[in-house]
C-alpha cells in the first residue's frame, strides 16, 4: 500500500522507473510472478471443478489449495512464456448438474487450457462429455471408478474419452486391495455391504465383493441407503441380524462416519471400513471409531519423499484448510497441465482452441516426477502409479497400516 505522505520527487521517480521497465513485464512482487517474466501475451486459465462447498468441500478444499499452489509456482518461473496462469475454481458440491454448470461455464472460455476435476466419479460422468466437446484436457486427482476411462465393460476395455485423464489408481485396484487386507490379512469372513447407490461406491463395493468372495468370504448383507440421509437405524438392524465381523461401505465419510457412530450405539462393535472417500478428518470428526479401516490412493503425503517439497510449500502458504487425502494428486495433475502446455506452445508459440489437441496429445506422452512419485499415464489415460494404502483410527486419527499394491492373490 503506498504511503499518502510520499514526497511527490520520490513517486515521479517511481512512475518514471516504472515506466521504464516496459508494458510487457510484470511489476516485481505481483502475486505469484517472478520479476520480469513475459506475461505480454495475457492470461491463461486452468480451470478447476470440486466440491468446495458443502459436506465433501475439506476434500476440495484441499485440492483446490495445492492446483493453486502449482500455478503459483509455475508463475514464478516464468514456466508458460508470454503468459500468466490464472486458477478458475468452479464449485460442484459434489452435485453432477452443478459439475455439468461449472464445466460449461469453463467450456465456454477461449482461454481455458486444461481442467483439474472432478473428485466425486459421479460428477466425473456429467462432466466428461461437456469438456471432450472442446476437446479441452480434463486430469482427475480423485476419480476411481475404472469405467470412466475403460467403459463399462472391464473384460472389452475401450477409451471412453481421450481427453480425461487421472493421477489416481482406480477401484479396480482399491476394492481388491481392501478385500486382500480385510479377509486376507485379518481373516474377516462374514462382511455386510453397505453403498449409497452412486457411482463411487456402487463401484468399489463391487470390486471389493468379487475379491473378498474369491478369498473365501461370505457377504451376508449388502444394503442401500441414501447419501442424504442420517438415520441408518433400519438399515443396521438388518446388517446387525445378518450378524456380520466387519462393514464394508461404499460410500464418502458424511454416510460413513454416522453410519459407524450408530452401529456401535445399536451394539453392533464391529470394524467399518470404506475407501479414499471416508480417508479424510472429518470421518474421525463425525463418528469413525477406533478400529475402522479406509484405503486410499497413493502412499501417505507426508512420508513420500517426493513430496517433501510440496509439502514445504503448501505449508508455507498457510492455506486455512490442509491438503488432505487428494492434494498431492492435484498438484501433480496440474503439473501435468502446465508442462505440457509449455511444451506445446514452446517459447515463442500462442495460444488459441486449436492447440487443444496437440496440448492433449502431450499430456499423453507426459511423464514426470511429482509429489506422489513418477507421474504417467497409460492408453486408457489412467493413471500407471498403482499404489495404495490401509489406514486405521486410532487415538482420534489416522494411522497408516500398509501401503503397496493390489497382488491378485
Amino acid at each position: 500500500m503506498h504511503n499518502p505522505t510520499v514526497k511527490a520527487g520520490a513517486l515521479i521517480a517511481g512512475l518514471v522507473l516504472l515506466a521504464a521497465c516496459g508494458t510487457n513485464k510484470t511489476e516485481a512482487g505481483a502475486p505469484g510472478q517472478a520479476n520480469g517474466c513475459d506475461t505480454s501475451k495475457g492470461a491463461l486459465v486452468v480451470g478447476l471443478i470440486a466440491p468446495l462447498s458443502g459436506g465433501q468441500s475439506s476434500i476440495g478444499l484441499g485440492i483446490r489449495n495445492s492446483a493453486q499452489l502449482a500455478v503459483d509456482q509455475a508463475n514464478e518461473k516464468c514456466t508458460v512464456k508470454g503468459y500468466r496462469l490464472v486458477l478458475q475454481p468452479e464449485d460442484d458440491t459434489a452435485t453432477p448438474q452443478i459439475g455439468i454448470q461449472a464445466a460449461s461455464k469453463l467450456a465456454a472460455t477461449d482461454s481455458v487450457v486444461g481442467v483439474i476435476g472432478t473428485y466425486n466419479s459421479s460428477v466425473a460422468q456429467s462432466v466428461q462429455p461437456v469438456l471432450a466437446g472442446k476437446n479441452i484436457v480434463q486430469i482427475s486427482p480423485g476419480n476411481t471408478n475404472p469405467s470412466l476411462t475403460i467403459g463399462p465393460d472391464s473384460a472389452k476395455p475401450k477409451r471412453q474419452f481421450n481427453n480425461y485423464f487421472r493421477t489416481v489408481t482406480t477401484d479396480a485396484y482399491q476394492g481388491p486391495y481392501a478385500a486382500e487386507y480385510l479377509v486376507g490379512k485379518v481373516g474377516k469372513k462374514a462382511i455386510a455391504i453397505v453403498t449409497d447407490g452412486k457411482t463411487y461406491g456402487e463401484g468399489l463395493a463391487t470390486e471389493f465383493t468379487k475379491q473378498a468372495r474369491e478369498l473365501g468370504a461370505r457377504i451376508v448383507a449388502r444394503e442401500t441407503v441414501s447419501e442424504k440421509d442420517t438415520d441408518f437405524n433400519g438399515v443396521l438392524a438388518k446388517v446387525k441380524a445378518a450378524k456380520p465381523d466387519a462393514i464394508y461401505v461404499g460410500s464418502e465419510y458424511p454416510v460413513a462416519a454416522p453410519l459407524s457412530k450408530q452401529a456401535s450405539e445399536a451394539g453392533l462393535n464391529v470394524s467399518v471400513m470404506g475407501g479414499d472417500g471416508i480417508y479424510d478428518q472429518k470421518f474421525i470428526e463425525l463418528g469413525g471409531r477406533k478400529g475402522d479401516l479406509a484405503t486410499s490412493v497413493g502412499a501417505p503425503t507426508e512420508t513420500q519423499p517426493s513430496a517433501k517439497e510440496f509439502v514445504a510449500a503448501y505449508n508455507q502458504k498457510n492455506y486455512a484448510d490442509g491438503y488432505g487425502g487428494f492434494g498431492a494428486f492435484s498438484y501433480d495433475a496440474a503439473n501435468a497441465i502446465i508442462a505440457s502446455l509449455a511444451n506445446t506452445l514452446g517459447p515463442n508459440g500462442t495460444w488459441s482452441e486449436s492447440q487443444r489437441a496437440a496440448l492433449r496429445d502431450q499430456v499423453q506422452s507426459y511423464k514426470g516426477s511429482g509429489a506422489t512419485g513418477d507421474v504417467a499415464f497409460d492408453q486408457y489415460g489412467d493413471s500407471t502409479n498403482k499404489v495404495l494404502s490401509v489406514y486405521g483410527v486410532d487415538n482420534g486419527k489416522w494411522n497408516v497400516i500398509q501401503s503397496g499394491t493390489f497382488t491378485g492373490s
